[in-house]
């Protein structure tokens, strides 16, 4: 069996490479134009997109594992550029099912012979995606939903997961240094997450909990799982049928308040994320729906994560900073969590918060958008670069895609003040004033302490200086290595100028060439190590990005 699947691993290894060696050799170019030598080139927008475009199709050719991969790569702006973001975010899972004949096996291997268990069972699916695909049957009289894994798929996904292991070597000499760690981390995090995809038991302990979290929520529904039927490969749940929250006519022809649909769905996800610590990861609209009361209906817990305690804090810090227009607040919390480097310019990225919101906020100074502010986030991210947390790029995702639909039910959806009102009611803006007011009265005290200590010392460093006894040492923070390069160059160009210049007198006033030829031998080598300084690139490579100028031109593509 091992033998099988290493077999089929090699010959998929193979298949992926012949798909993506195009794109491979064409970045290569990019650094240098003739792969061995030459300088490297500029990437235009369309050519980008056209990129991108062309690993999408490579995608959907290598199917179920690497759609999936598309899917988790869409997630990642620190490790795609934003052209290739916008393109995978496309990306849907619909595939035609399996036939019936090979998925009846996988059912009745879990649950039973079907015709024994189900009172009725309709042989073809309702749905069908590449892990896994939907039936609809009767079960002790409740109509009922089986989820099926698709057959074949797991000795396929563990070919492709070996593959994509020995293709990931290869990947790390194509993208420089600083993106290699964010690459090997998204190839851990894409292994454990099309494995827990495929765990139908997983999914149904997740299912069970984030239902148990909304019990008392009458405007959400969310399937119960028949726990006696459901296994590893057989997820058997209620059936609740509902209108896709996206077919806003037929919402309309049915009375359902939108605005107010809207504000139930963003309430439920800020709930997930900020209290309950376990969240479902996939809303977009073919796993929403609404039901005959105005009901939201989750399907699909296949894709869902959790949130530690620290970092639903910092999420909560980052909202309410986001409320209040707190550039600084904002920065902090993304340092705290994560996603900045302390390291960063922080006016820089001040500049980019600041004409984000200024950018989306409109007439009434308190309407904006969060999906925006989150989009030029992302392509600083690309920019700099900066390293997304698992499970921060899978709150990204849901925060954009939420938001995308809420702005759907209703165009003039305002988050920040269903955010705000909710972080209010729930005691968490006031936590923030009183964090604030305790932390004004340590600086008071500070201050207060200063007053006190501050002017014998400060009389002390008069006293020295009136007696010609003050020491100053200063220390130059060189953190990119500026001034070594800078003296190394100096060096050089003496080096160089004194061969030039000696090699010439030499050649002019000596009768026999041979001194002259040594002179220019010697000059020679120290003429290809300044060229070579010069040519060197280090530290921050990112060009200017966030000026007004370079914002207005994104905004206008």
């Amino acid at each position: 069996m091992v033998t099988l699947v290493n077999l089929r691993a090699y010959w998929r290894f193979v298949r992926v490479v012949h798909q993506f060696l195009p794109l491979l050799v064409a970045y290569a170019r990019d650094r240098r134009r003739f792969l061995l030598f030459g300088g490297p080139r500029s990437v235009d927008p369309a050519t980008q997109r056209e990129r991108a475009d062309r690993l999408l199709d490579s995608l959907l050719t290598l199917g179920p594992t690497f759609i999936k991969l598309g899917q988790l790569l869409s997630t990642r702006p620190d490790v795609l550029p934003p052209a290739y973001i916008d393109v995978l975010t496309s990306l849907q899972d619909d595939v035609p099912p399996a036939e019936w004949a090979e998925t009846r096996p996988i059912i009745e291997d879990e649950v039973g012979p079907v015709d024994e268990v189900f009172d009725d069972f309709e042989r073809d699916a309702i749905s069908g995606a590449s892990l896994g695909q939907v039936y609809r049957a009767t079960y002790e009289g409740d109509t009922v939903a089986i989820k099926v894994r698709r057959p074949g798929v797991e000795a396929l996904v563990e070919a492709d997961l070996r593959a994509v292991q020995w293709l990931l070597p290869i990947l790390l000499r194509f993208i420089d240094e600083s993106r290699r760690f964010s690459l090997s981390n998204l190839a851990d995090e894409f292994d454990t997450t099309i494995r827990q995809e495929m765990n139908y038991d997983r999914e149904r302990r997740m299912l069970d909990e984030i239902r148990g979290n909304f019990q008392d929520n009458d405007r959400i529904r969310i399937p119960s799982a028949v726990n006696d039927l459901s296994g590893e490969r057989v997820l058997v749940m209620e059936y609740i049928e509902g209108v896709k929250i996206n077919d806003i006519d037929t919402l309309d022809e049915r009375g359902h308040d939108r605005t107010a649909l809207a504000e139930s769905l963003q309430r439920v996800y800020l709930q997930m994320i900020i209290e309950d610590g376990v969240f479902h990861a996939d809303p977009h609209p073919g796993n929403l729906a609404v039901d005959d009361d105005g009901a939201i209906i989750f399907y699909d817990f296949g894709m869902s994560g959790r949130v530690d305690a620290y970092f639903q804090e910092k999420i909560v810090d980052f909202y309410v900073a986001v409320a209040n227009q707190d550039i600084d607040g904002i920065l902090d919390a993304m340092i705290e969590m994560g996603t900045l480097s302390p390291e960063a310019d922080r006016e820089v990225m001040g500049n980019v918060m600041e004409l984000a919101i200024a950018d989306v906020r409109g007439e009434n100074l308190e309407q904006y958008r969060v999906q925006q502010v989150i989009q030029q986030v992302e392509d600083t991210i690309y920019d700099f670069p900066l390293r997304l947390p698992r499970n921060f790029a899978l709150i990204l995702r849901v925060a954009t895609v939420v938001e995308g639909v809420c702005v759907t039910l209703d165009p003039d959806f305002d988050f920040i003040a269903v955010a705000t009102d909710y972080l209010t009611e729930q005691g968490y803006r006031e936590e923030g004033v009183r964090q604030a007011v305790e932390s004004a009265g340590d600086q008071l005290e500070d201050t207060a302490r200063s007053l006190v200590t501050v002017p014998p010392k400060l009389d002390d460093v008069l006293d020295r200086v009136k007696r010609d006894d003050l020491t100053v040492q200063v220390q130059l923070d060189d953190e990119h290595d500026v001034l070594d390069r800078l003296a190394k160059r100096i060096a050089y160009s003496i080096l160089v100028a004194v061969g030039v210049l000696s090699t010439s007198l030499l050649y002019a006033f000596n009768e026999t060439p041979e001194a002259a030829i040594v002179a220019g031998v010697i000059t020679v080598p120290v003429a290809v190590l300044l060229y070579r300084s010069l040519r060197e690139r280090r530290g921050v490579t990112a060009r200017p990005q966030f000026t007004r100028q370079e914002m207005r031109r994104r905004r206008e593509k």
